[in-house]
């Protein structure tokens, strides 16, 4: 991130609200109100690549599309690079960018450069700069190649590839990226993440959504963890991973375990949590979050007693180790940054 945490946000939220309200039943119907998202506060600076993680349903996407004008905030406000998203849609549109994930937004029977240059003419794109704007996008996300062929014949990763360039056609100064690498196979996905790294280091400020916590705690300088609607944890990568295990955490596959056994160790003196996994087979999995790795380790053997353990590992802690502990406890766990909570967003 360049010219990290500027005085003033690129993308500012406070108090943001979503609420729908679902038809139920015909003949005599019943409407219930749907949070879908509540009261959500945070601020992202310029040139920074901030996170948005969260199960399926936590309001992510509903999130970035009140942002980007797609949706109106039923409460609350957001500004994005000083104009509000509400009272001033067409100005926010014009500095932003929007790629989703997905096969949806480009035409099948038309090749990469004409979509672009088709694109380029609903973006407001000068004449005299598309055809070498359309030709430096397709260099950058490596379509160059390509450019001619028709993207009905293009792989995912091709398609999402062109996405991007789509995207940035108006050299946007804010980049929403909406699970960007759904479906992607790995080579694919690298791709992806070095092409929004590159953006990053070229000021772009960038909000991301994805599934992949390891895509997550590579690109992202801050992240927001989203759950029901509301933010459980927002801070770095490293800041979220030291939240919830600042020593070892050790992973156990056992046969046999029953919650006498799960007892035993979450009330071991240095155990900050457990997760379990059950496998398809008789096998349970056992993640242990605690300090102290040479005495963890041996207190988590003692407690699996009696137990036919085939395998046990211990290793630093992950971010998704991190977001399994957050999501599931359904609590904060303090690892807030300061000038991004809802005080310092007012």
């Amino acid at each position: 991130m360049t010219d990290q945490f500027r005085d003033r946000p690129a993308i500012q939220a406070v108090d943001l609200t979503r609420t729908y309200n679902l038809r139920k039943g015909w003949l005599r119907p019943t409407f219930e109100t749907v949070e879908a998202v509540r009261t959500v506060s945070f601020s992202v600076y310029p040139g920074e690549t901030f996170g948005l993680l969260g199960p399926n349903g936590a309001g992510k996407t509903t999130t970035i599309k009140m942002l980007n004008t797609l949706l109106l905030p039923t409460s609350g406000t957001a500004r994005v690079l000083g104009f509000d998203v509400a009272k001033d849609p067409v100005e926010v549109r014009r500095r932003i960018g929007y790629v989703f994930g997905g096969d949806k937004g480009l035409y099948d029977r038309l090749s990469a450069n004409d979509n672009l240059r088709y694109f380029a003419e609903l973006y407001g794109v000068p004449p005299r700069e598309q055809r070498s704007r359309v030709h430096e996008l397709l260099d950058k996300v490596g379509l160059s190649g390509r450019a001619h062929e028709r993207v009905e014949g293009y792989s995912r990763g091709m398609r999402q590839r062109l996405h991007i360039a789509r995207g940035l056609l108006h050299r946007p100064q804010v980049l929403f990226l909406d699970e960007p690498s759904l479906g992607l196979d790995p080579v694919a996905a690298r791709e992806l993440r070095r092409t929004v790294a590159e953006l990053s280091g070229e000021g772009v400020t960038t909000v991301l959504t994805t599934h992949y916590m390891a895509e997550a705690d590579e690109l992202c300088d801050r992240i927001a963890i989203v759950d029901s609607g509301v933010i459980r944890a927002l801070g770095t990568p490293d800041e979220l991973k030291g939240s919830v295990a600042r020593g070892t955490v050790v992973e156990a596959t056992v046969r046999g375990a029953d919650e006498t056994h799960l007892s035993r160790l979450r009330d071991l003196p240095s155990v900050q949590g457990v997760a379990v996994t059950r496998t398809d087979g008789s096998e349970t999995v056992l993640t242990v979050r605690g300090e102290n790795g040479t005495e963890i380790h041996t207190q988590v053997v003692s407690a699996l007693r009696g137990l036919r353990i085939t395998r046990l590992t211990s290793r630093e802690p992950t971010l998704e180790d991190a977001y399994v502990a957050i999501v599931g406890s359904g609590a904060e766990p303090g690892a807030t940054d300061r000038k991004t909570s809802p005080e310092a967003a007012v």
